[in-house]
């Protein structure tokens, strides 16, 4: 089941949360207003990144148009239900809780965060890693088909999901948050603009920036529902939103992209 049931409907980019404004709220009202202007909805969080009291306070009376994705990042089920209190707190409600990093996963889910969705107060229970290497257990984790959302990192220079997470994502029914779309540890290299020209064919495609191409890249894979780019910039804020809309990359266009990013 897509975040987004039909992609013409809007975008499907949302915003991450890591080592952006943490408790900066004025920065935060300045990422949320430019987010909201350009279609955003979707707002990634987590008690690790030190941002969710900025992001509430930022979103505020907008909270009926956004849809907040948090994280539950602890061993304890007594602080994780303290980290959930505190996100009710910031939010009002959470519409997807993720578990950070599968931490204390089976606990987390069979001890209280199934009980608060069936309870209506969380739409989706999510799951999620930042590393290929723990992809075994995420793959355990989906297959107990408890989890609505899992979330992992993709793009061009990472690519193990593509191979195992998005096959059992589409078989399940499970929808696909990526994160690092812009790249992890060879983020800086991602991040370098192929020269002048090269990003021409793509500019029928919607695609002005290579930042753009690398998003486009990864919501044209049809198993993938939302990208999380991180940003303190507003500008770049409406930059990524610019690339949740079709059309989408066919084949040759991702290949160039690939090409682009490897070179």
């Amino acid at each position: 089941m897509r975040l987004v049931e039909e992609r013409r409907l809007g975008p499907v980019v949302g915003l991450g949360t890591y080592g952006t404004f943490r408790q900066d709220i004025v920065l935060a009202r300045r990422l949320a207003d430019a987010a909201l202007a350009a279609g955003t909805t979707v707002f990634d969080s987590s008690p690790m990144y030190d941002s969710e009291q900025a992001l509430g306070a930022g979103l505020a009376d907008r909270r009926g148009t956004a849809r907040v994705a948090s994280k539950i990042w602890t061993s304890s089920l007594e602080e994780g239900r303290r980290q959930y209190k505190a996100q009710r707190r910031y939010f009002g409600r959470v519409e997807i809780e993720q578990v950070h990093n599968l931490v204390a996963w089976r606990e987390h889910l069979g001890g209280w965060i199934e009980e608060e969705r069936d309870a209506g107060r969380i739409d989706r229970i999510g799951v999620t890693h930042w590393s290929s290497g723990s992809f075994g257990e995420l793959e355990a984790a989906l297959e107990t088909g408890r989890f609505d959302t899992v979330q992992i990192p993709l793009n061009p220079l990472e690519r193990e999901a593509e191979r195992r997470i998005l096959p059992l994502a589409a078989e399940r029914g499970v929808a696909v948050i990526v994160m690092r779309p812009l790249g992890g540890s060879e983020g800086v290299r991602l991040r370098r603009a192929p020269p002048a020209g090269e990003l021409d064919p793509l500019h029928e495609l919607g695609v002005e920036t290579w930042t753009q191409a690398l998003l486009k890249w990864a919501l044209s894979d049809s198993r993938v529902d939302l990208v999380i780019p991180a940003t303190s910039r507003p500008e770049r804020v409406v930059e990524n939103a610019g690339a949740g809309s079709p059309p989408w990359f066919p084949p040759e266009a991702r290949a160039l992209v690939e090409r682009l990013a490897t070179a």
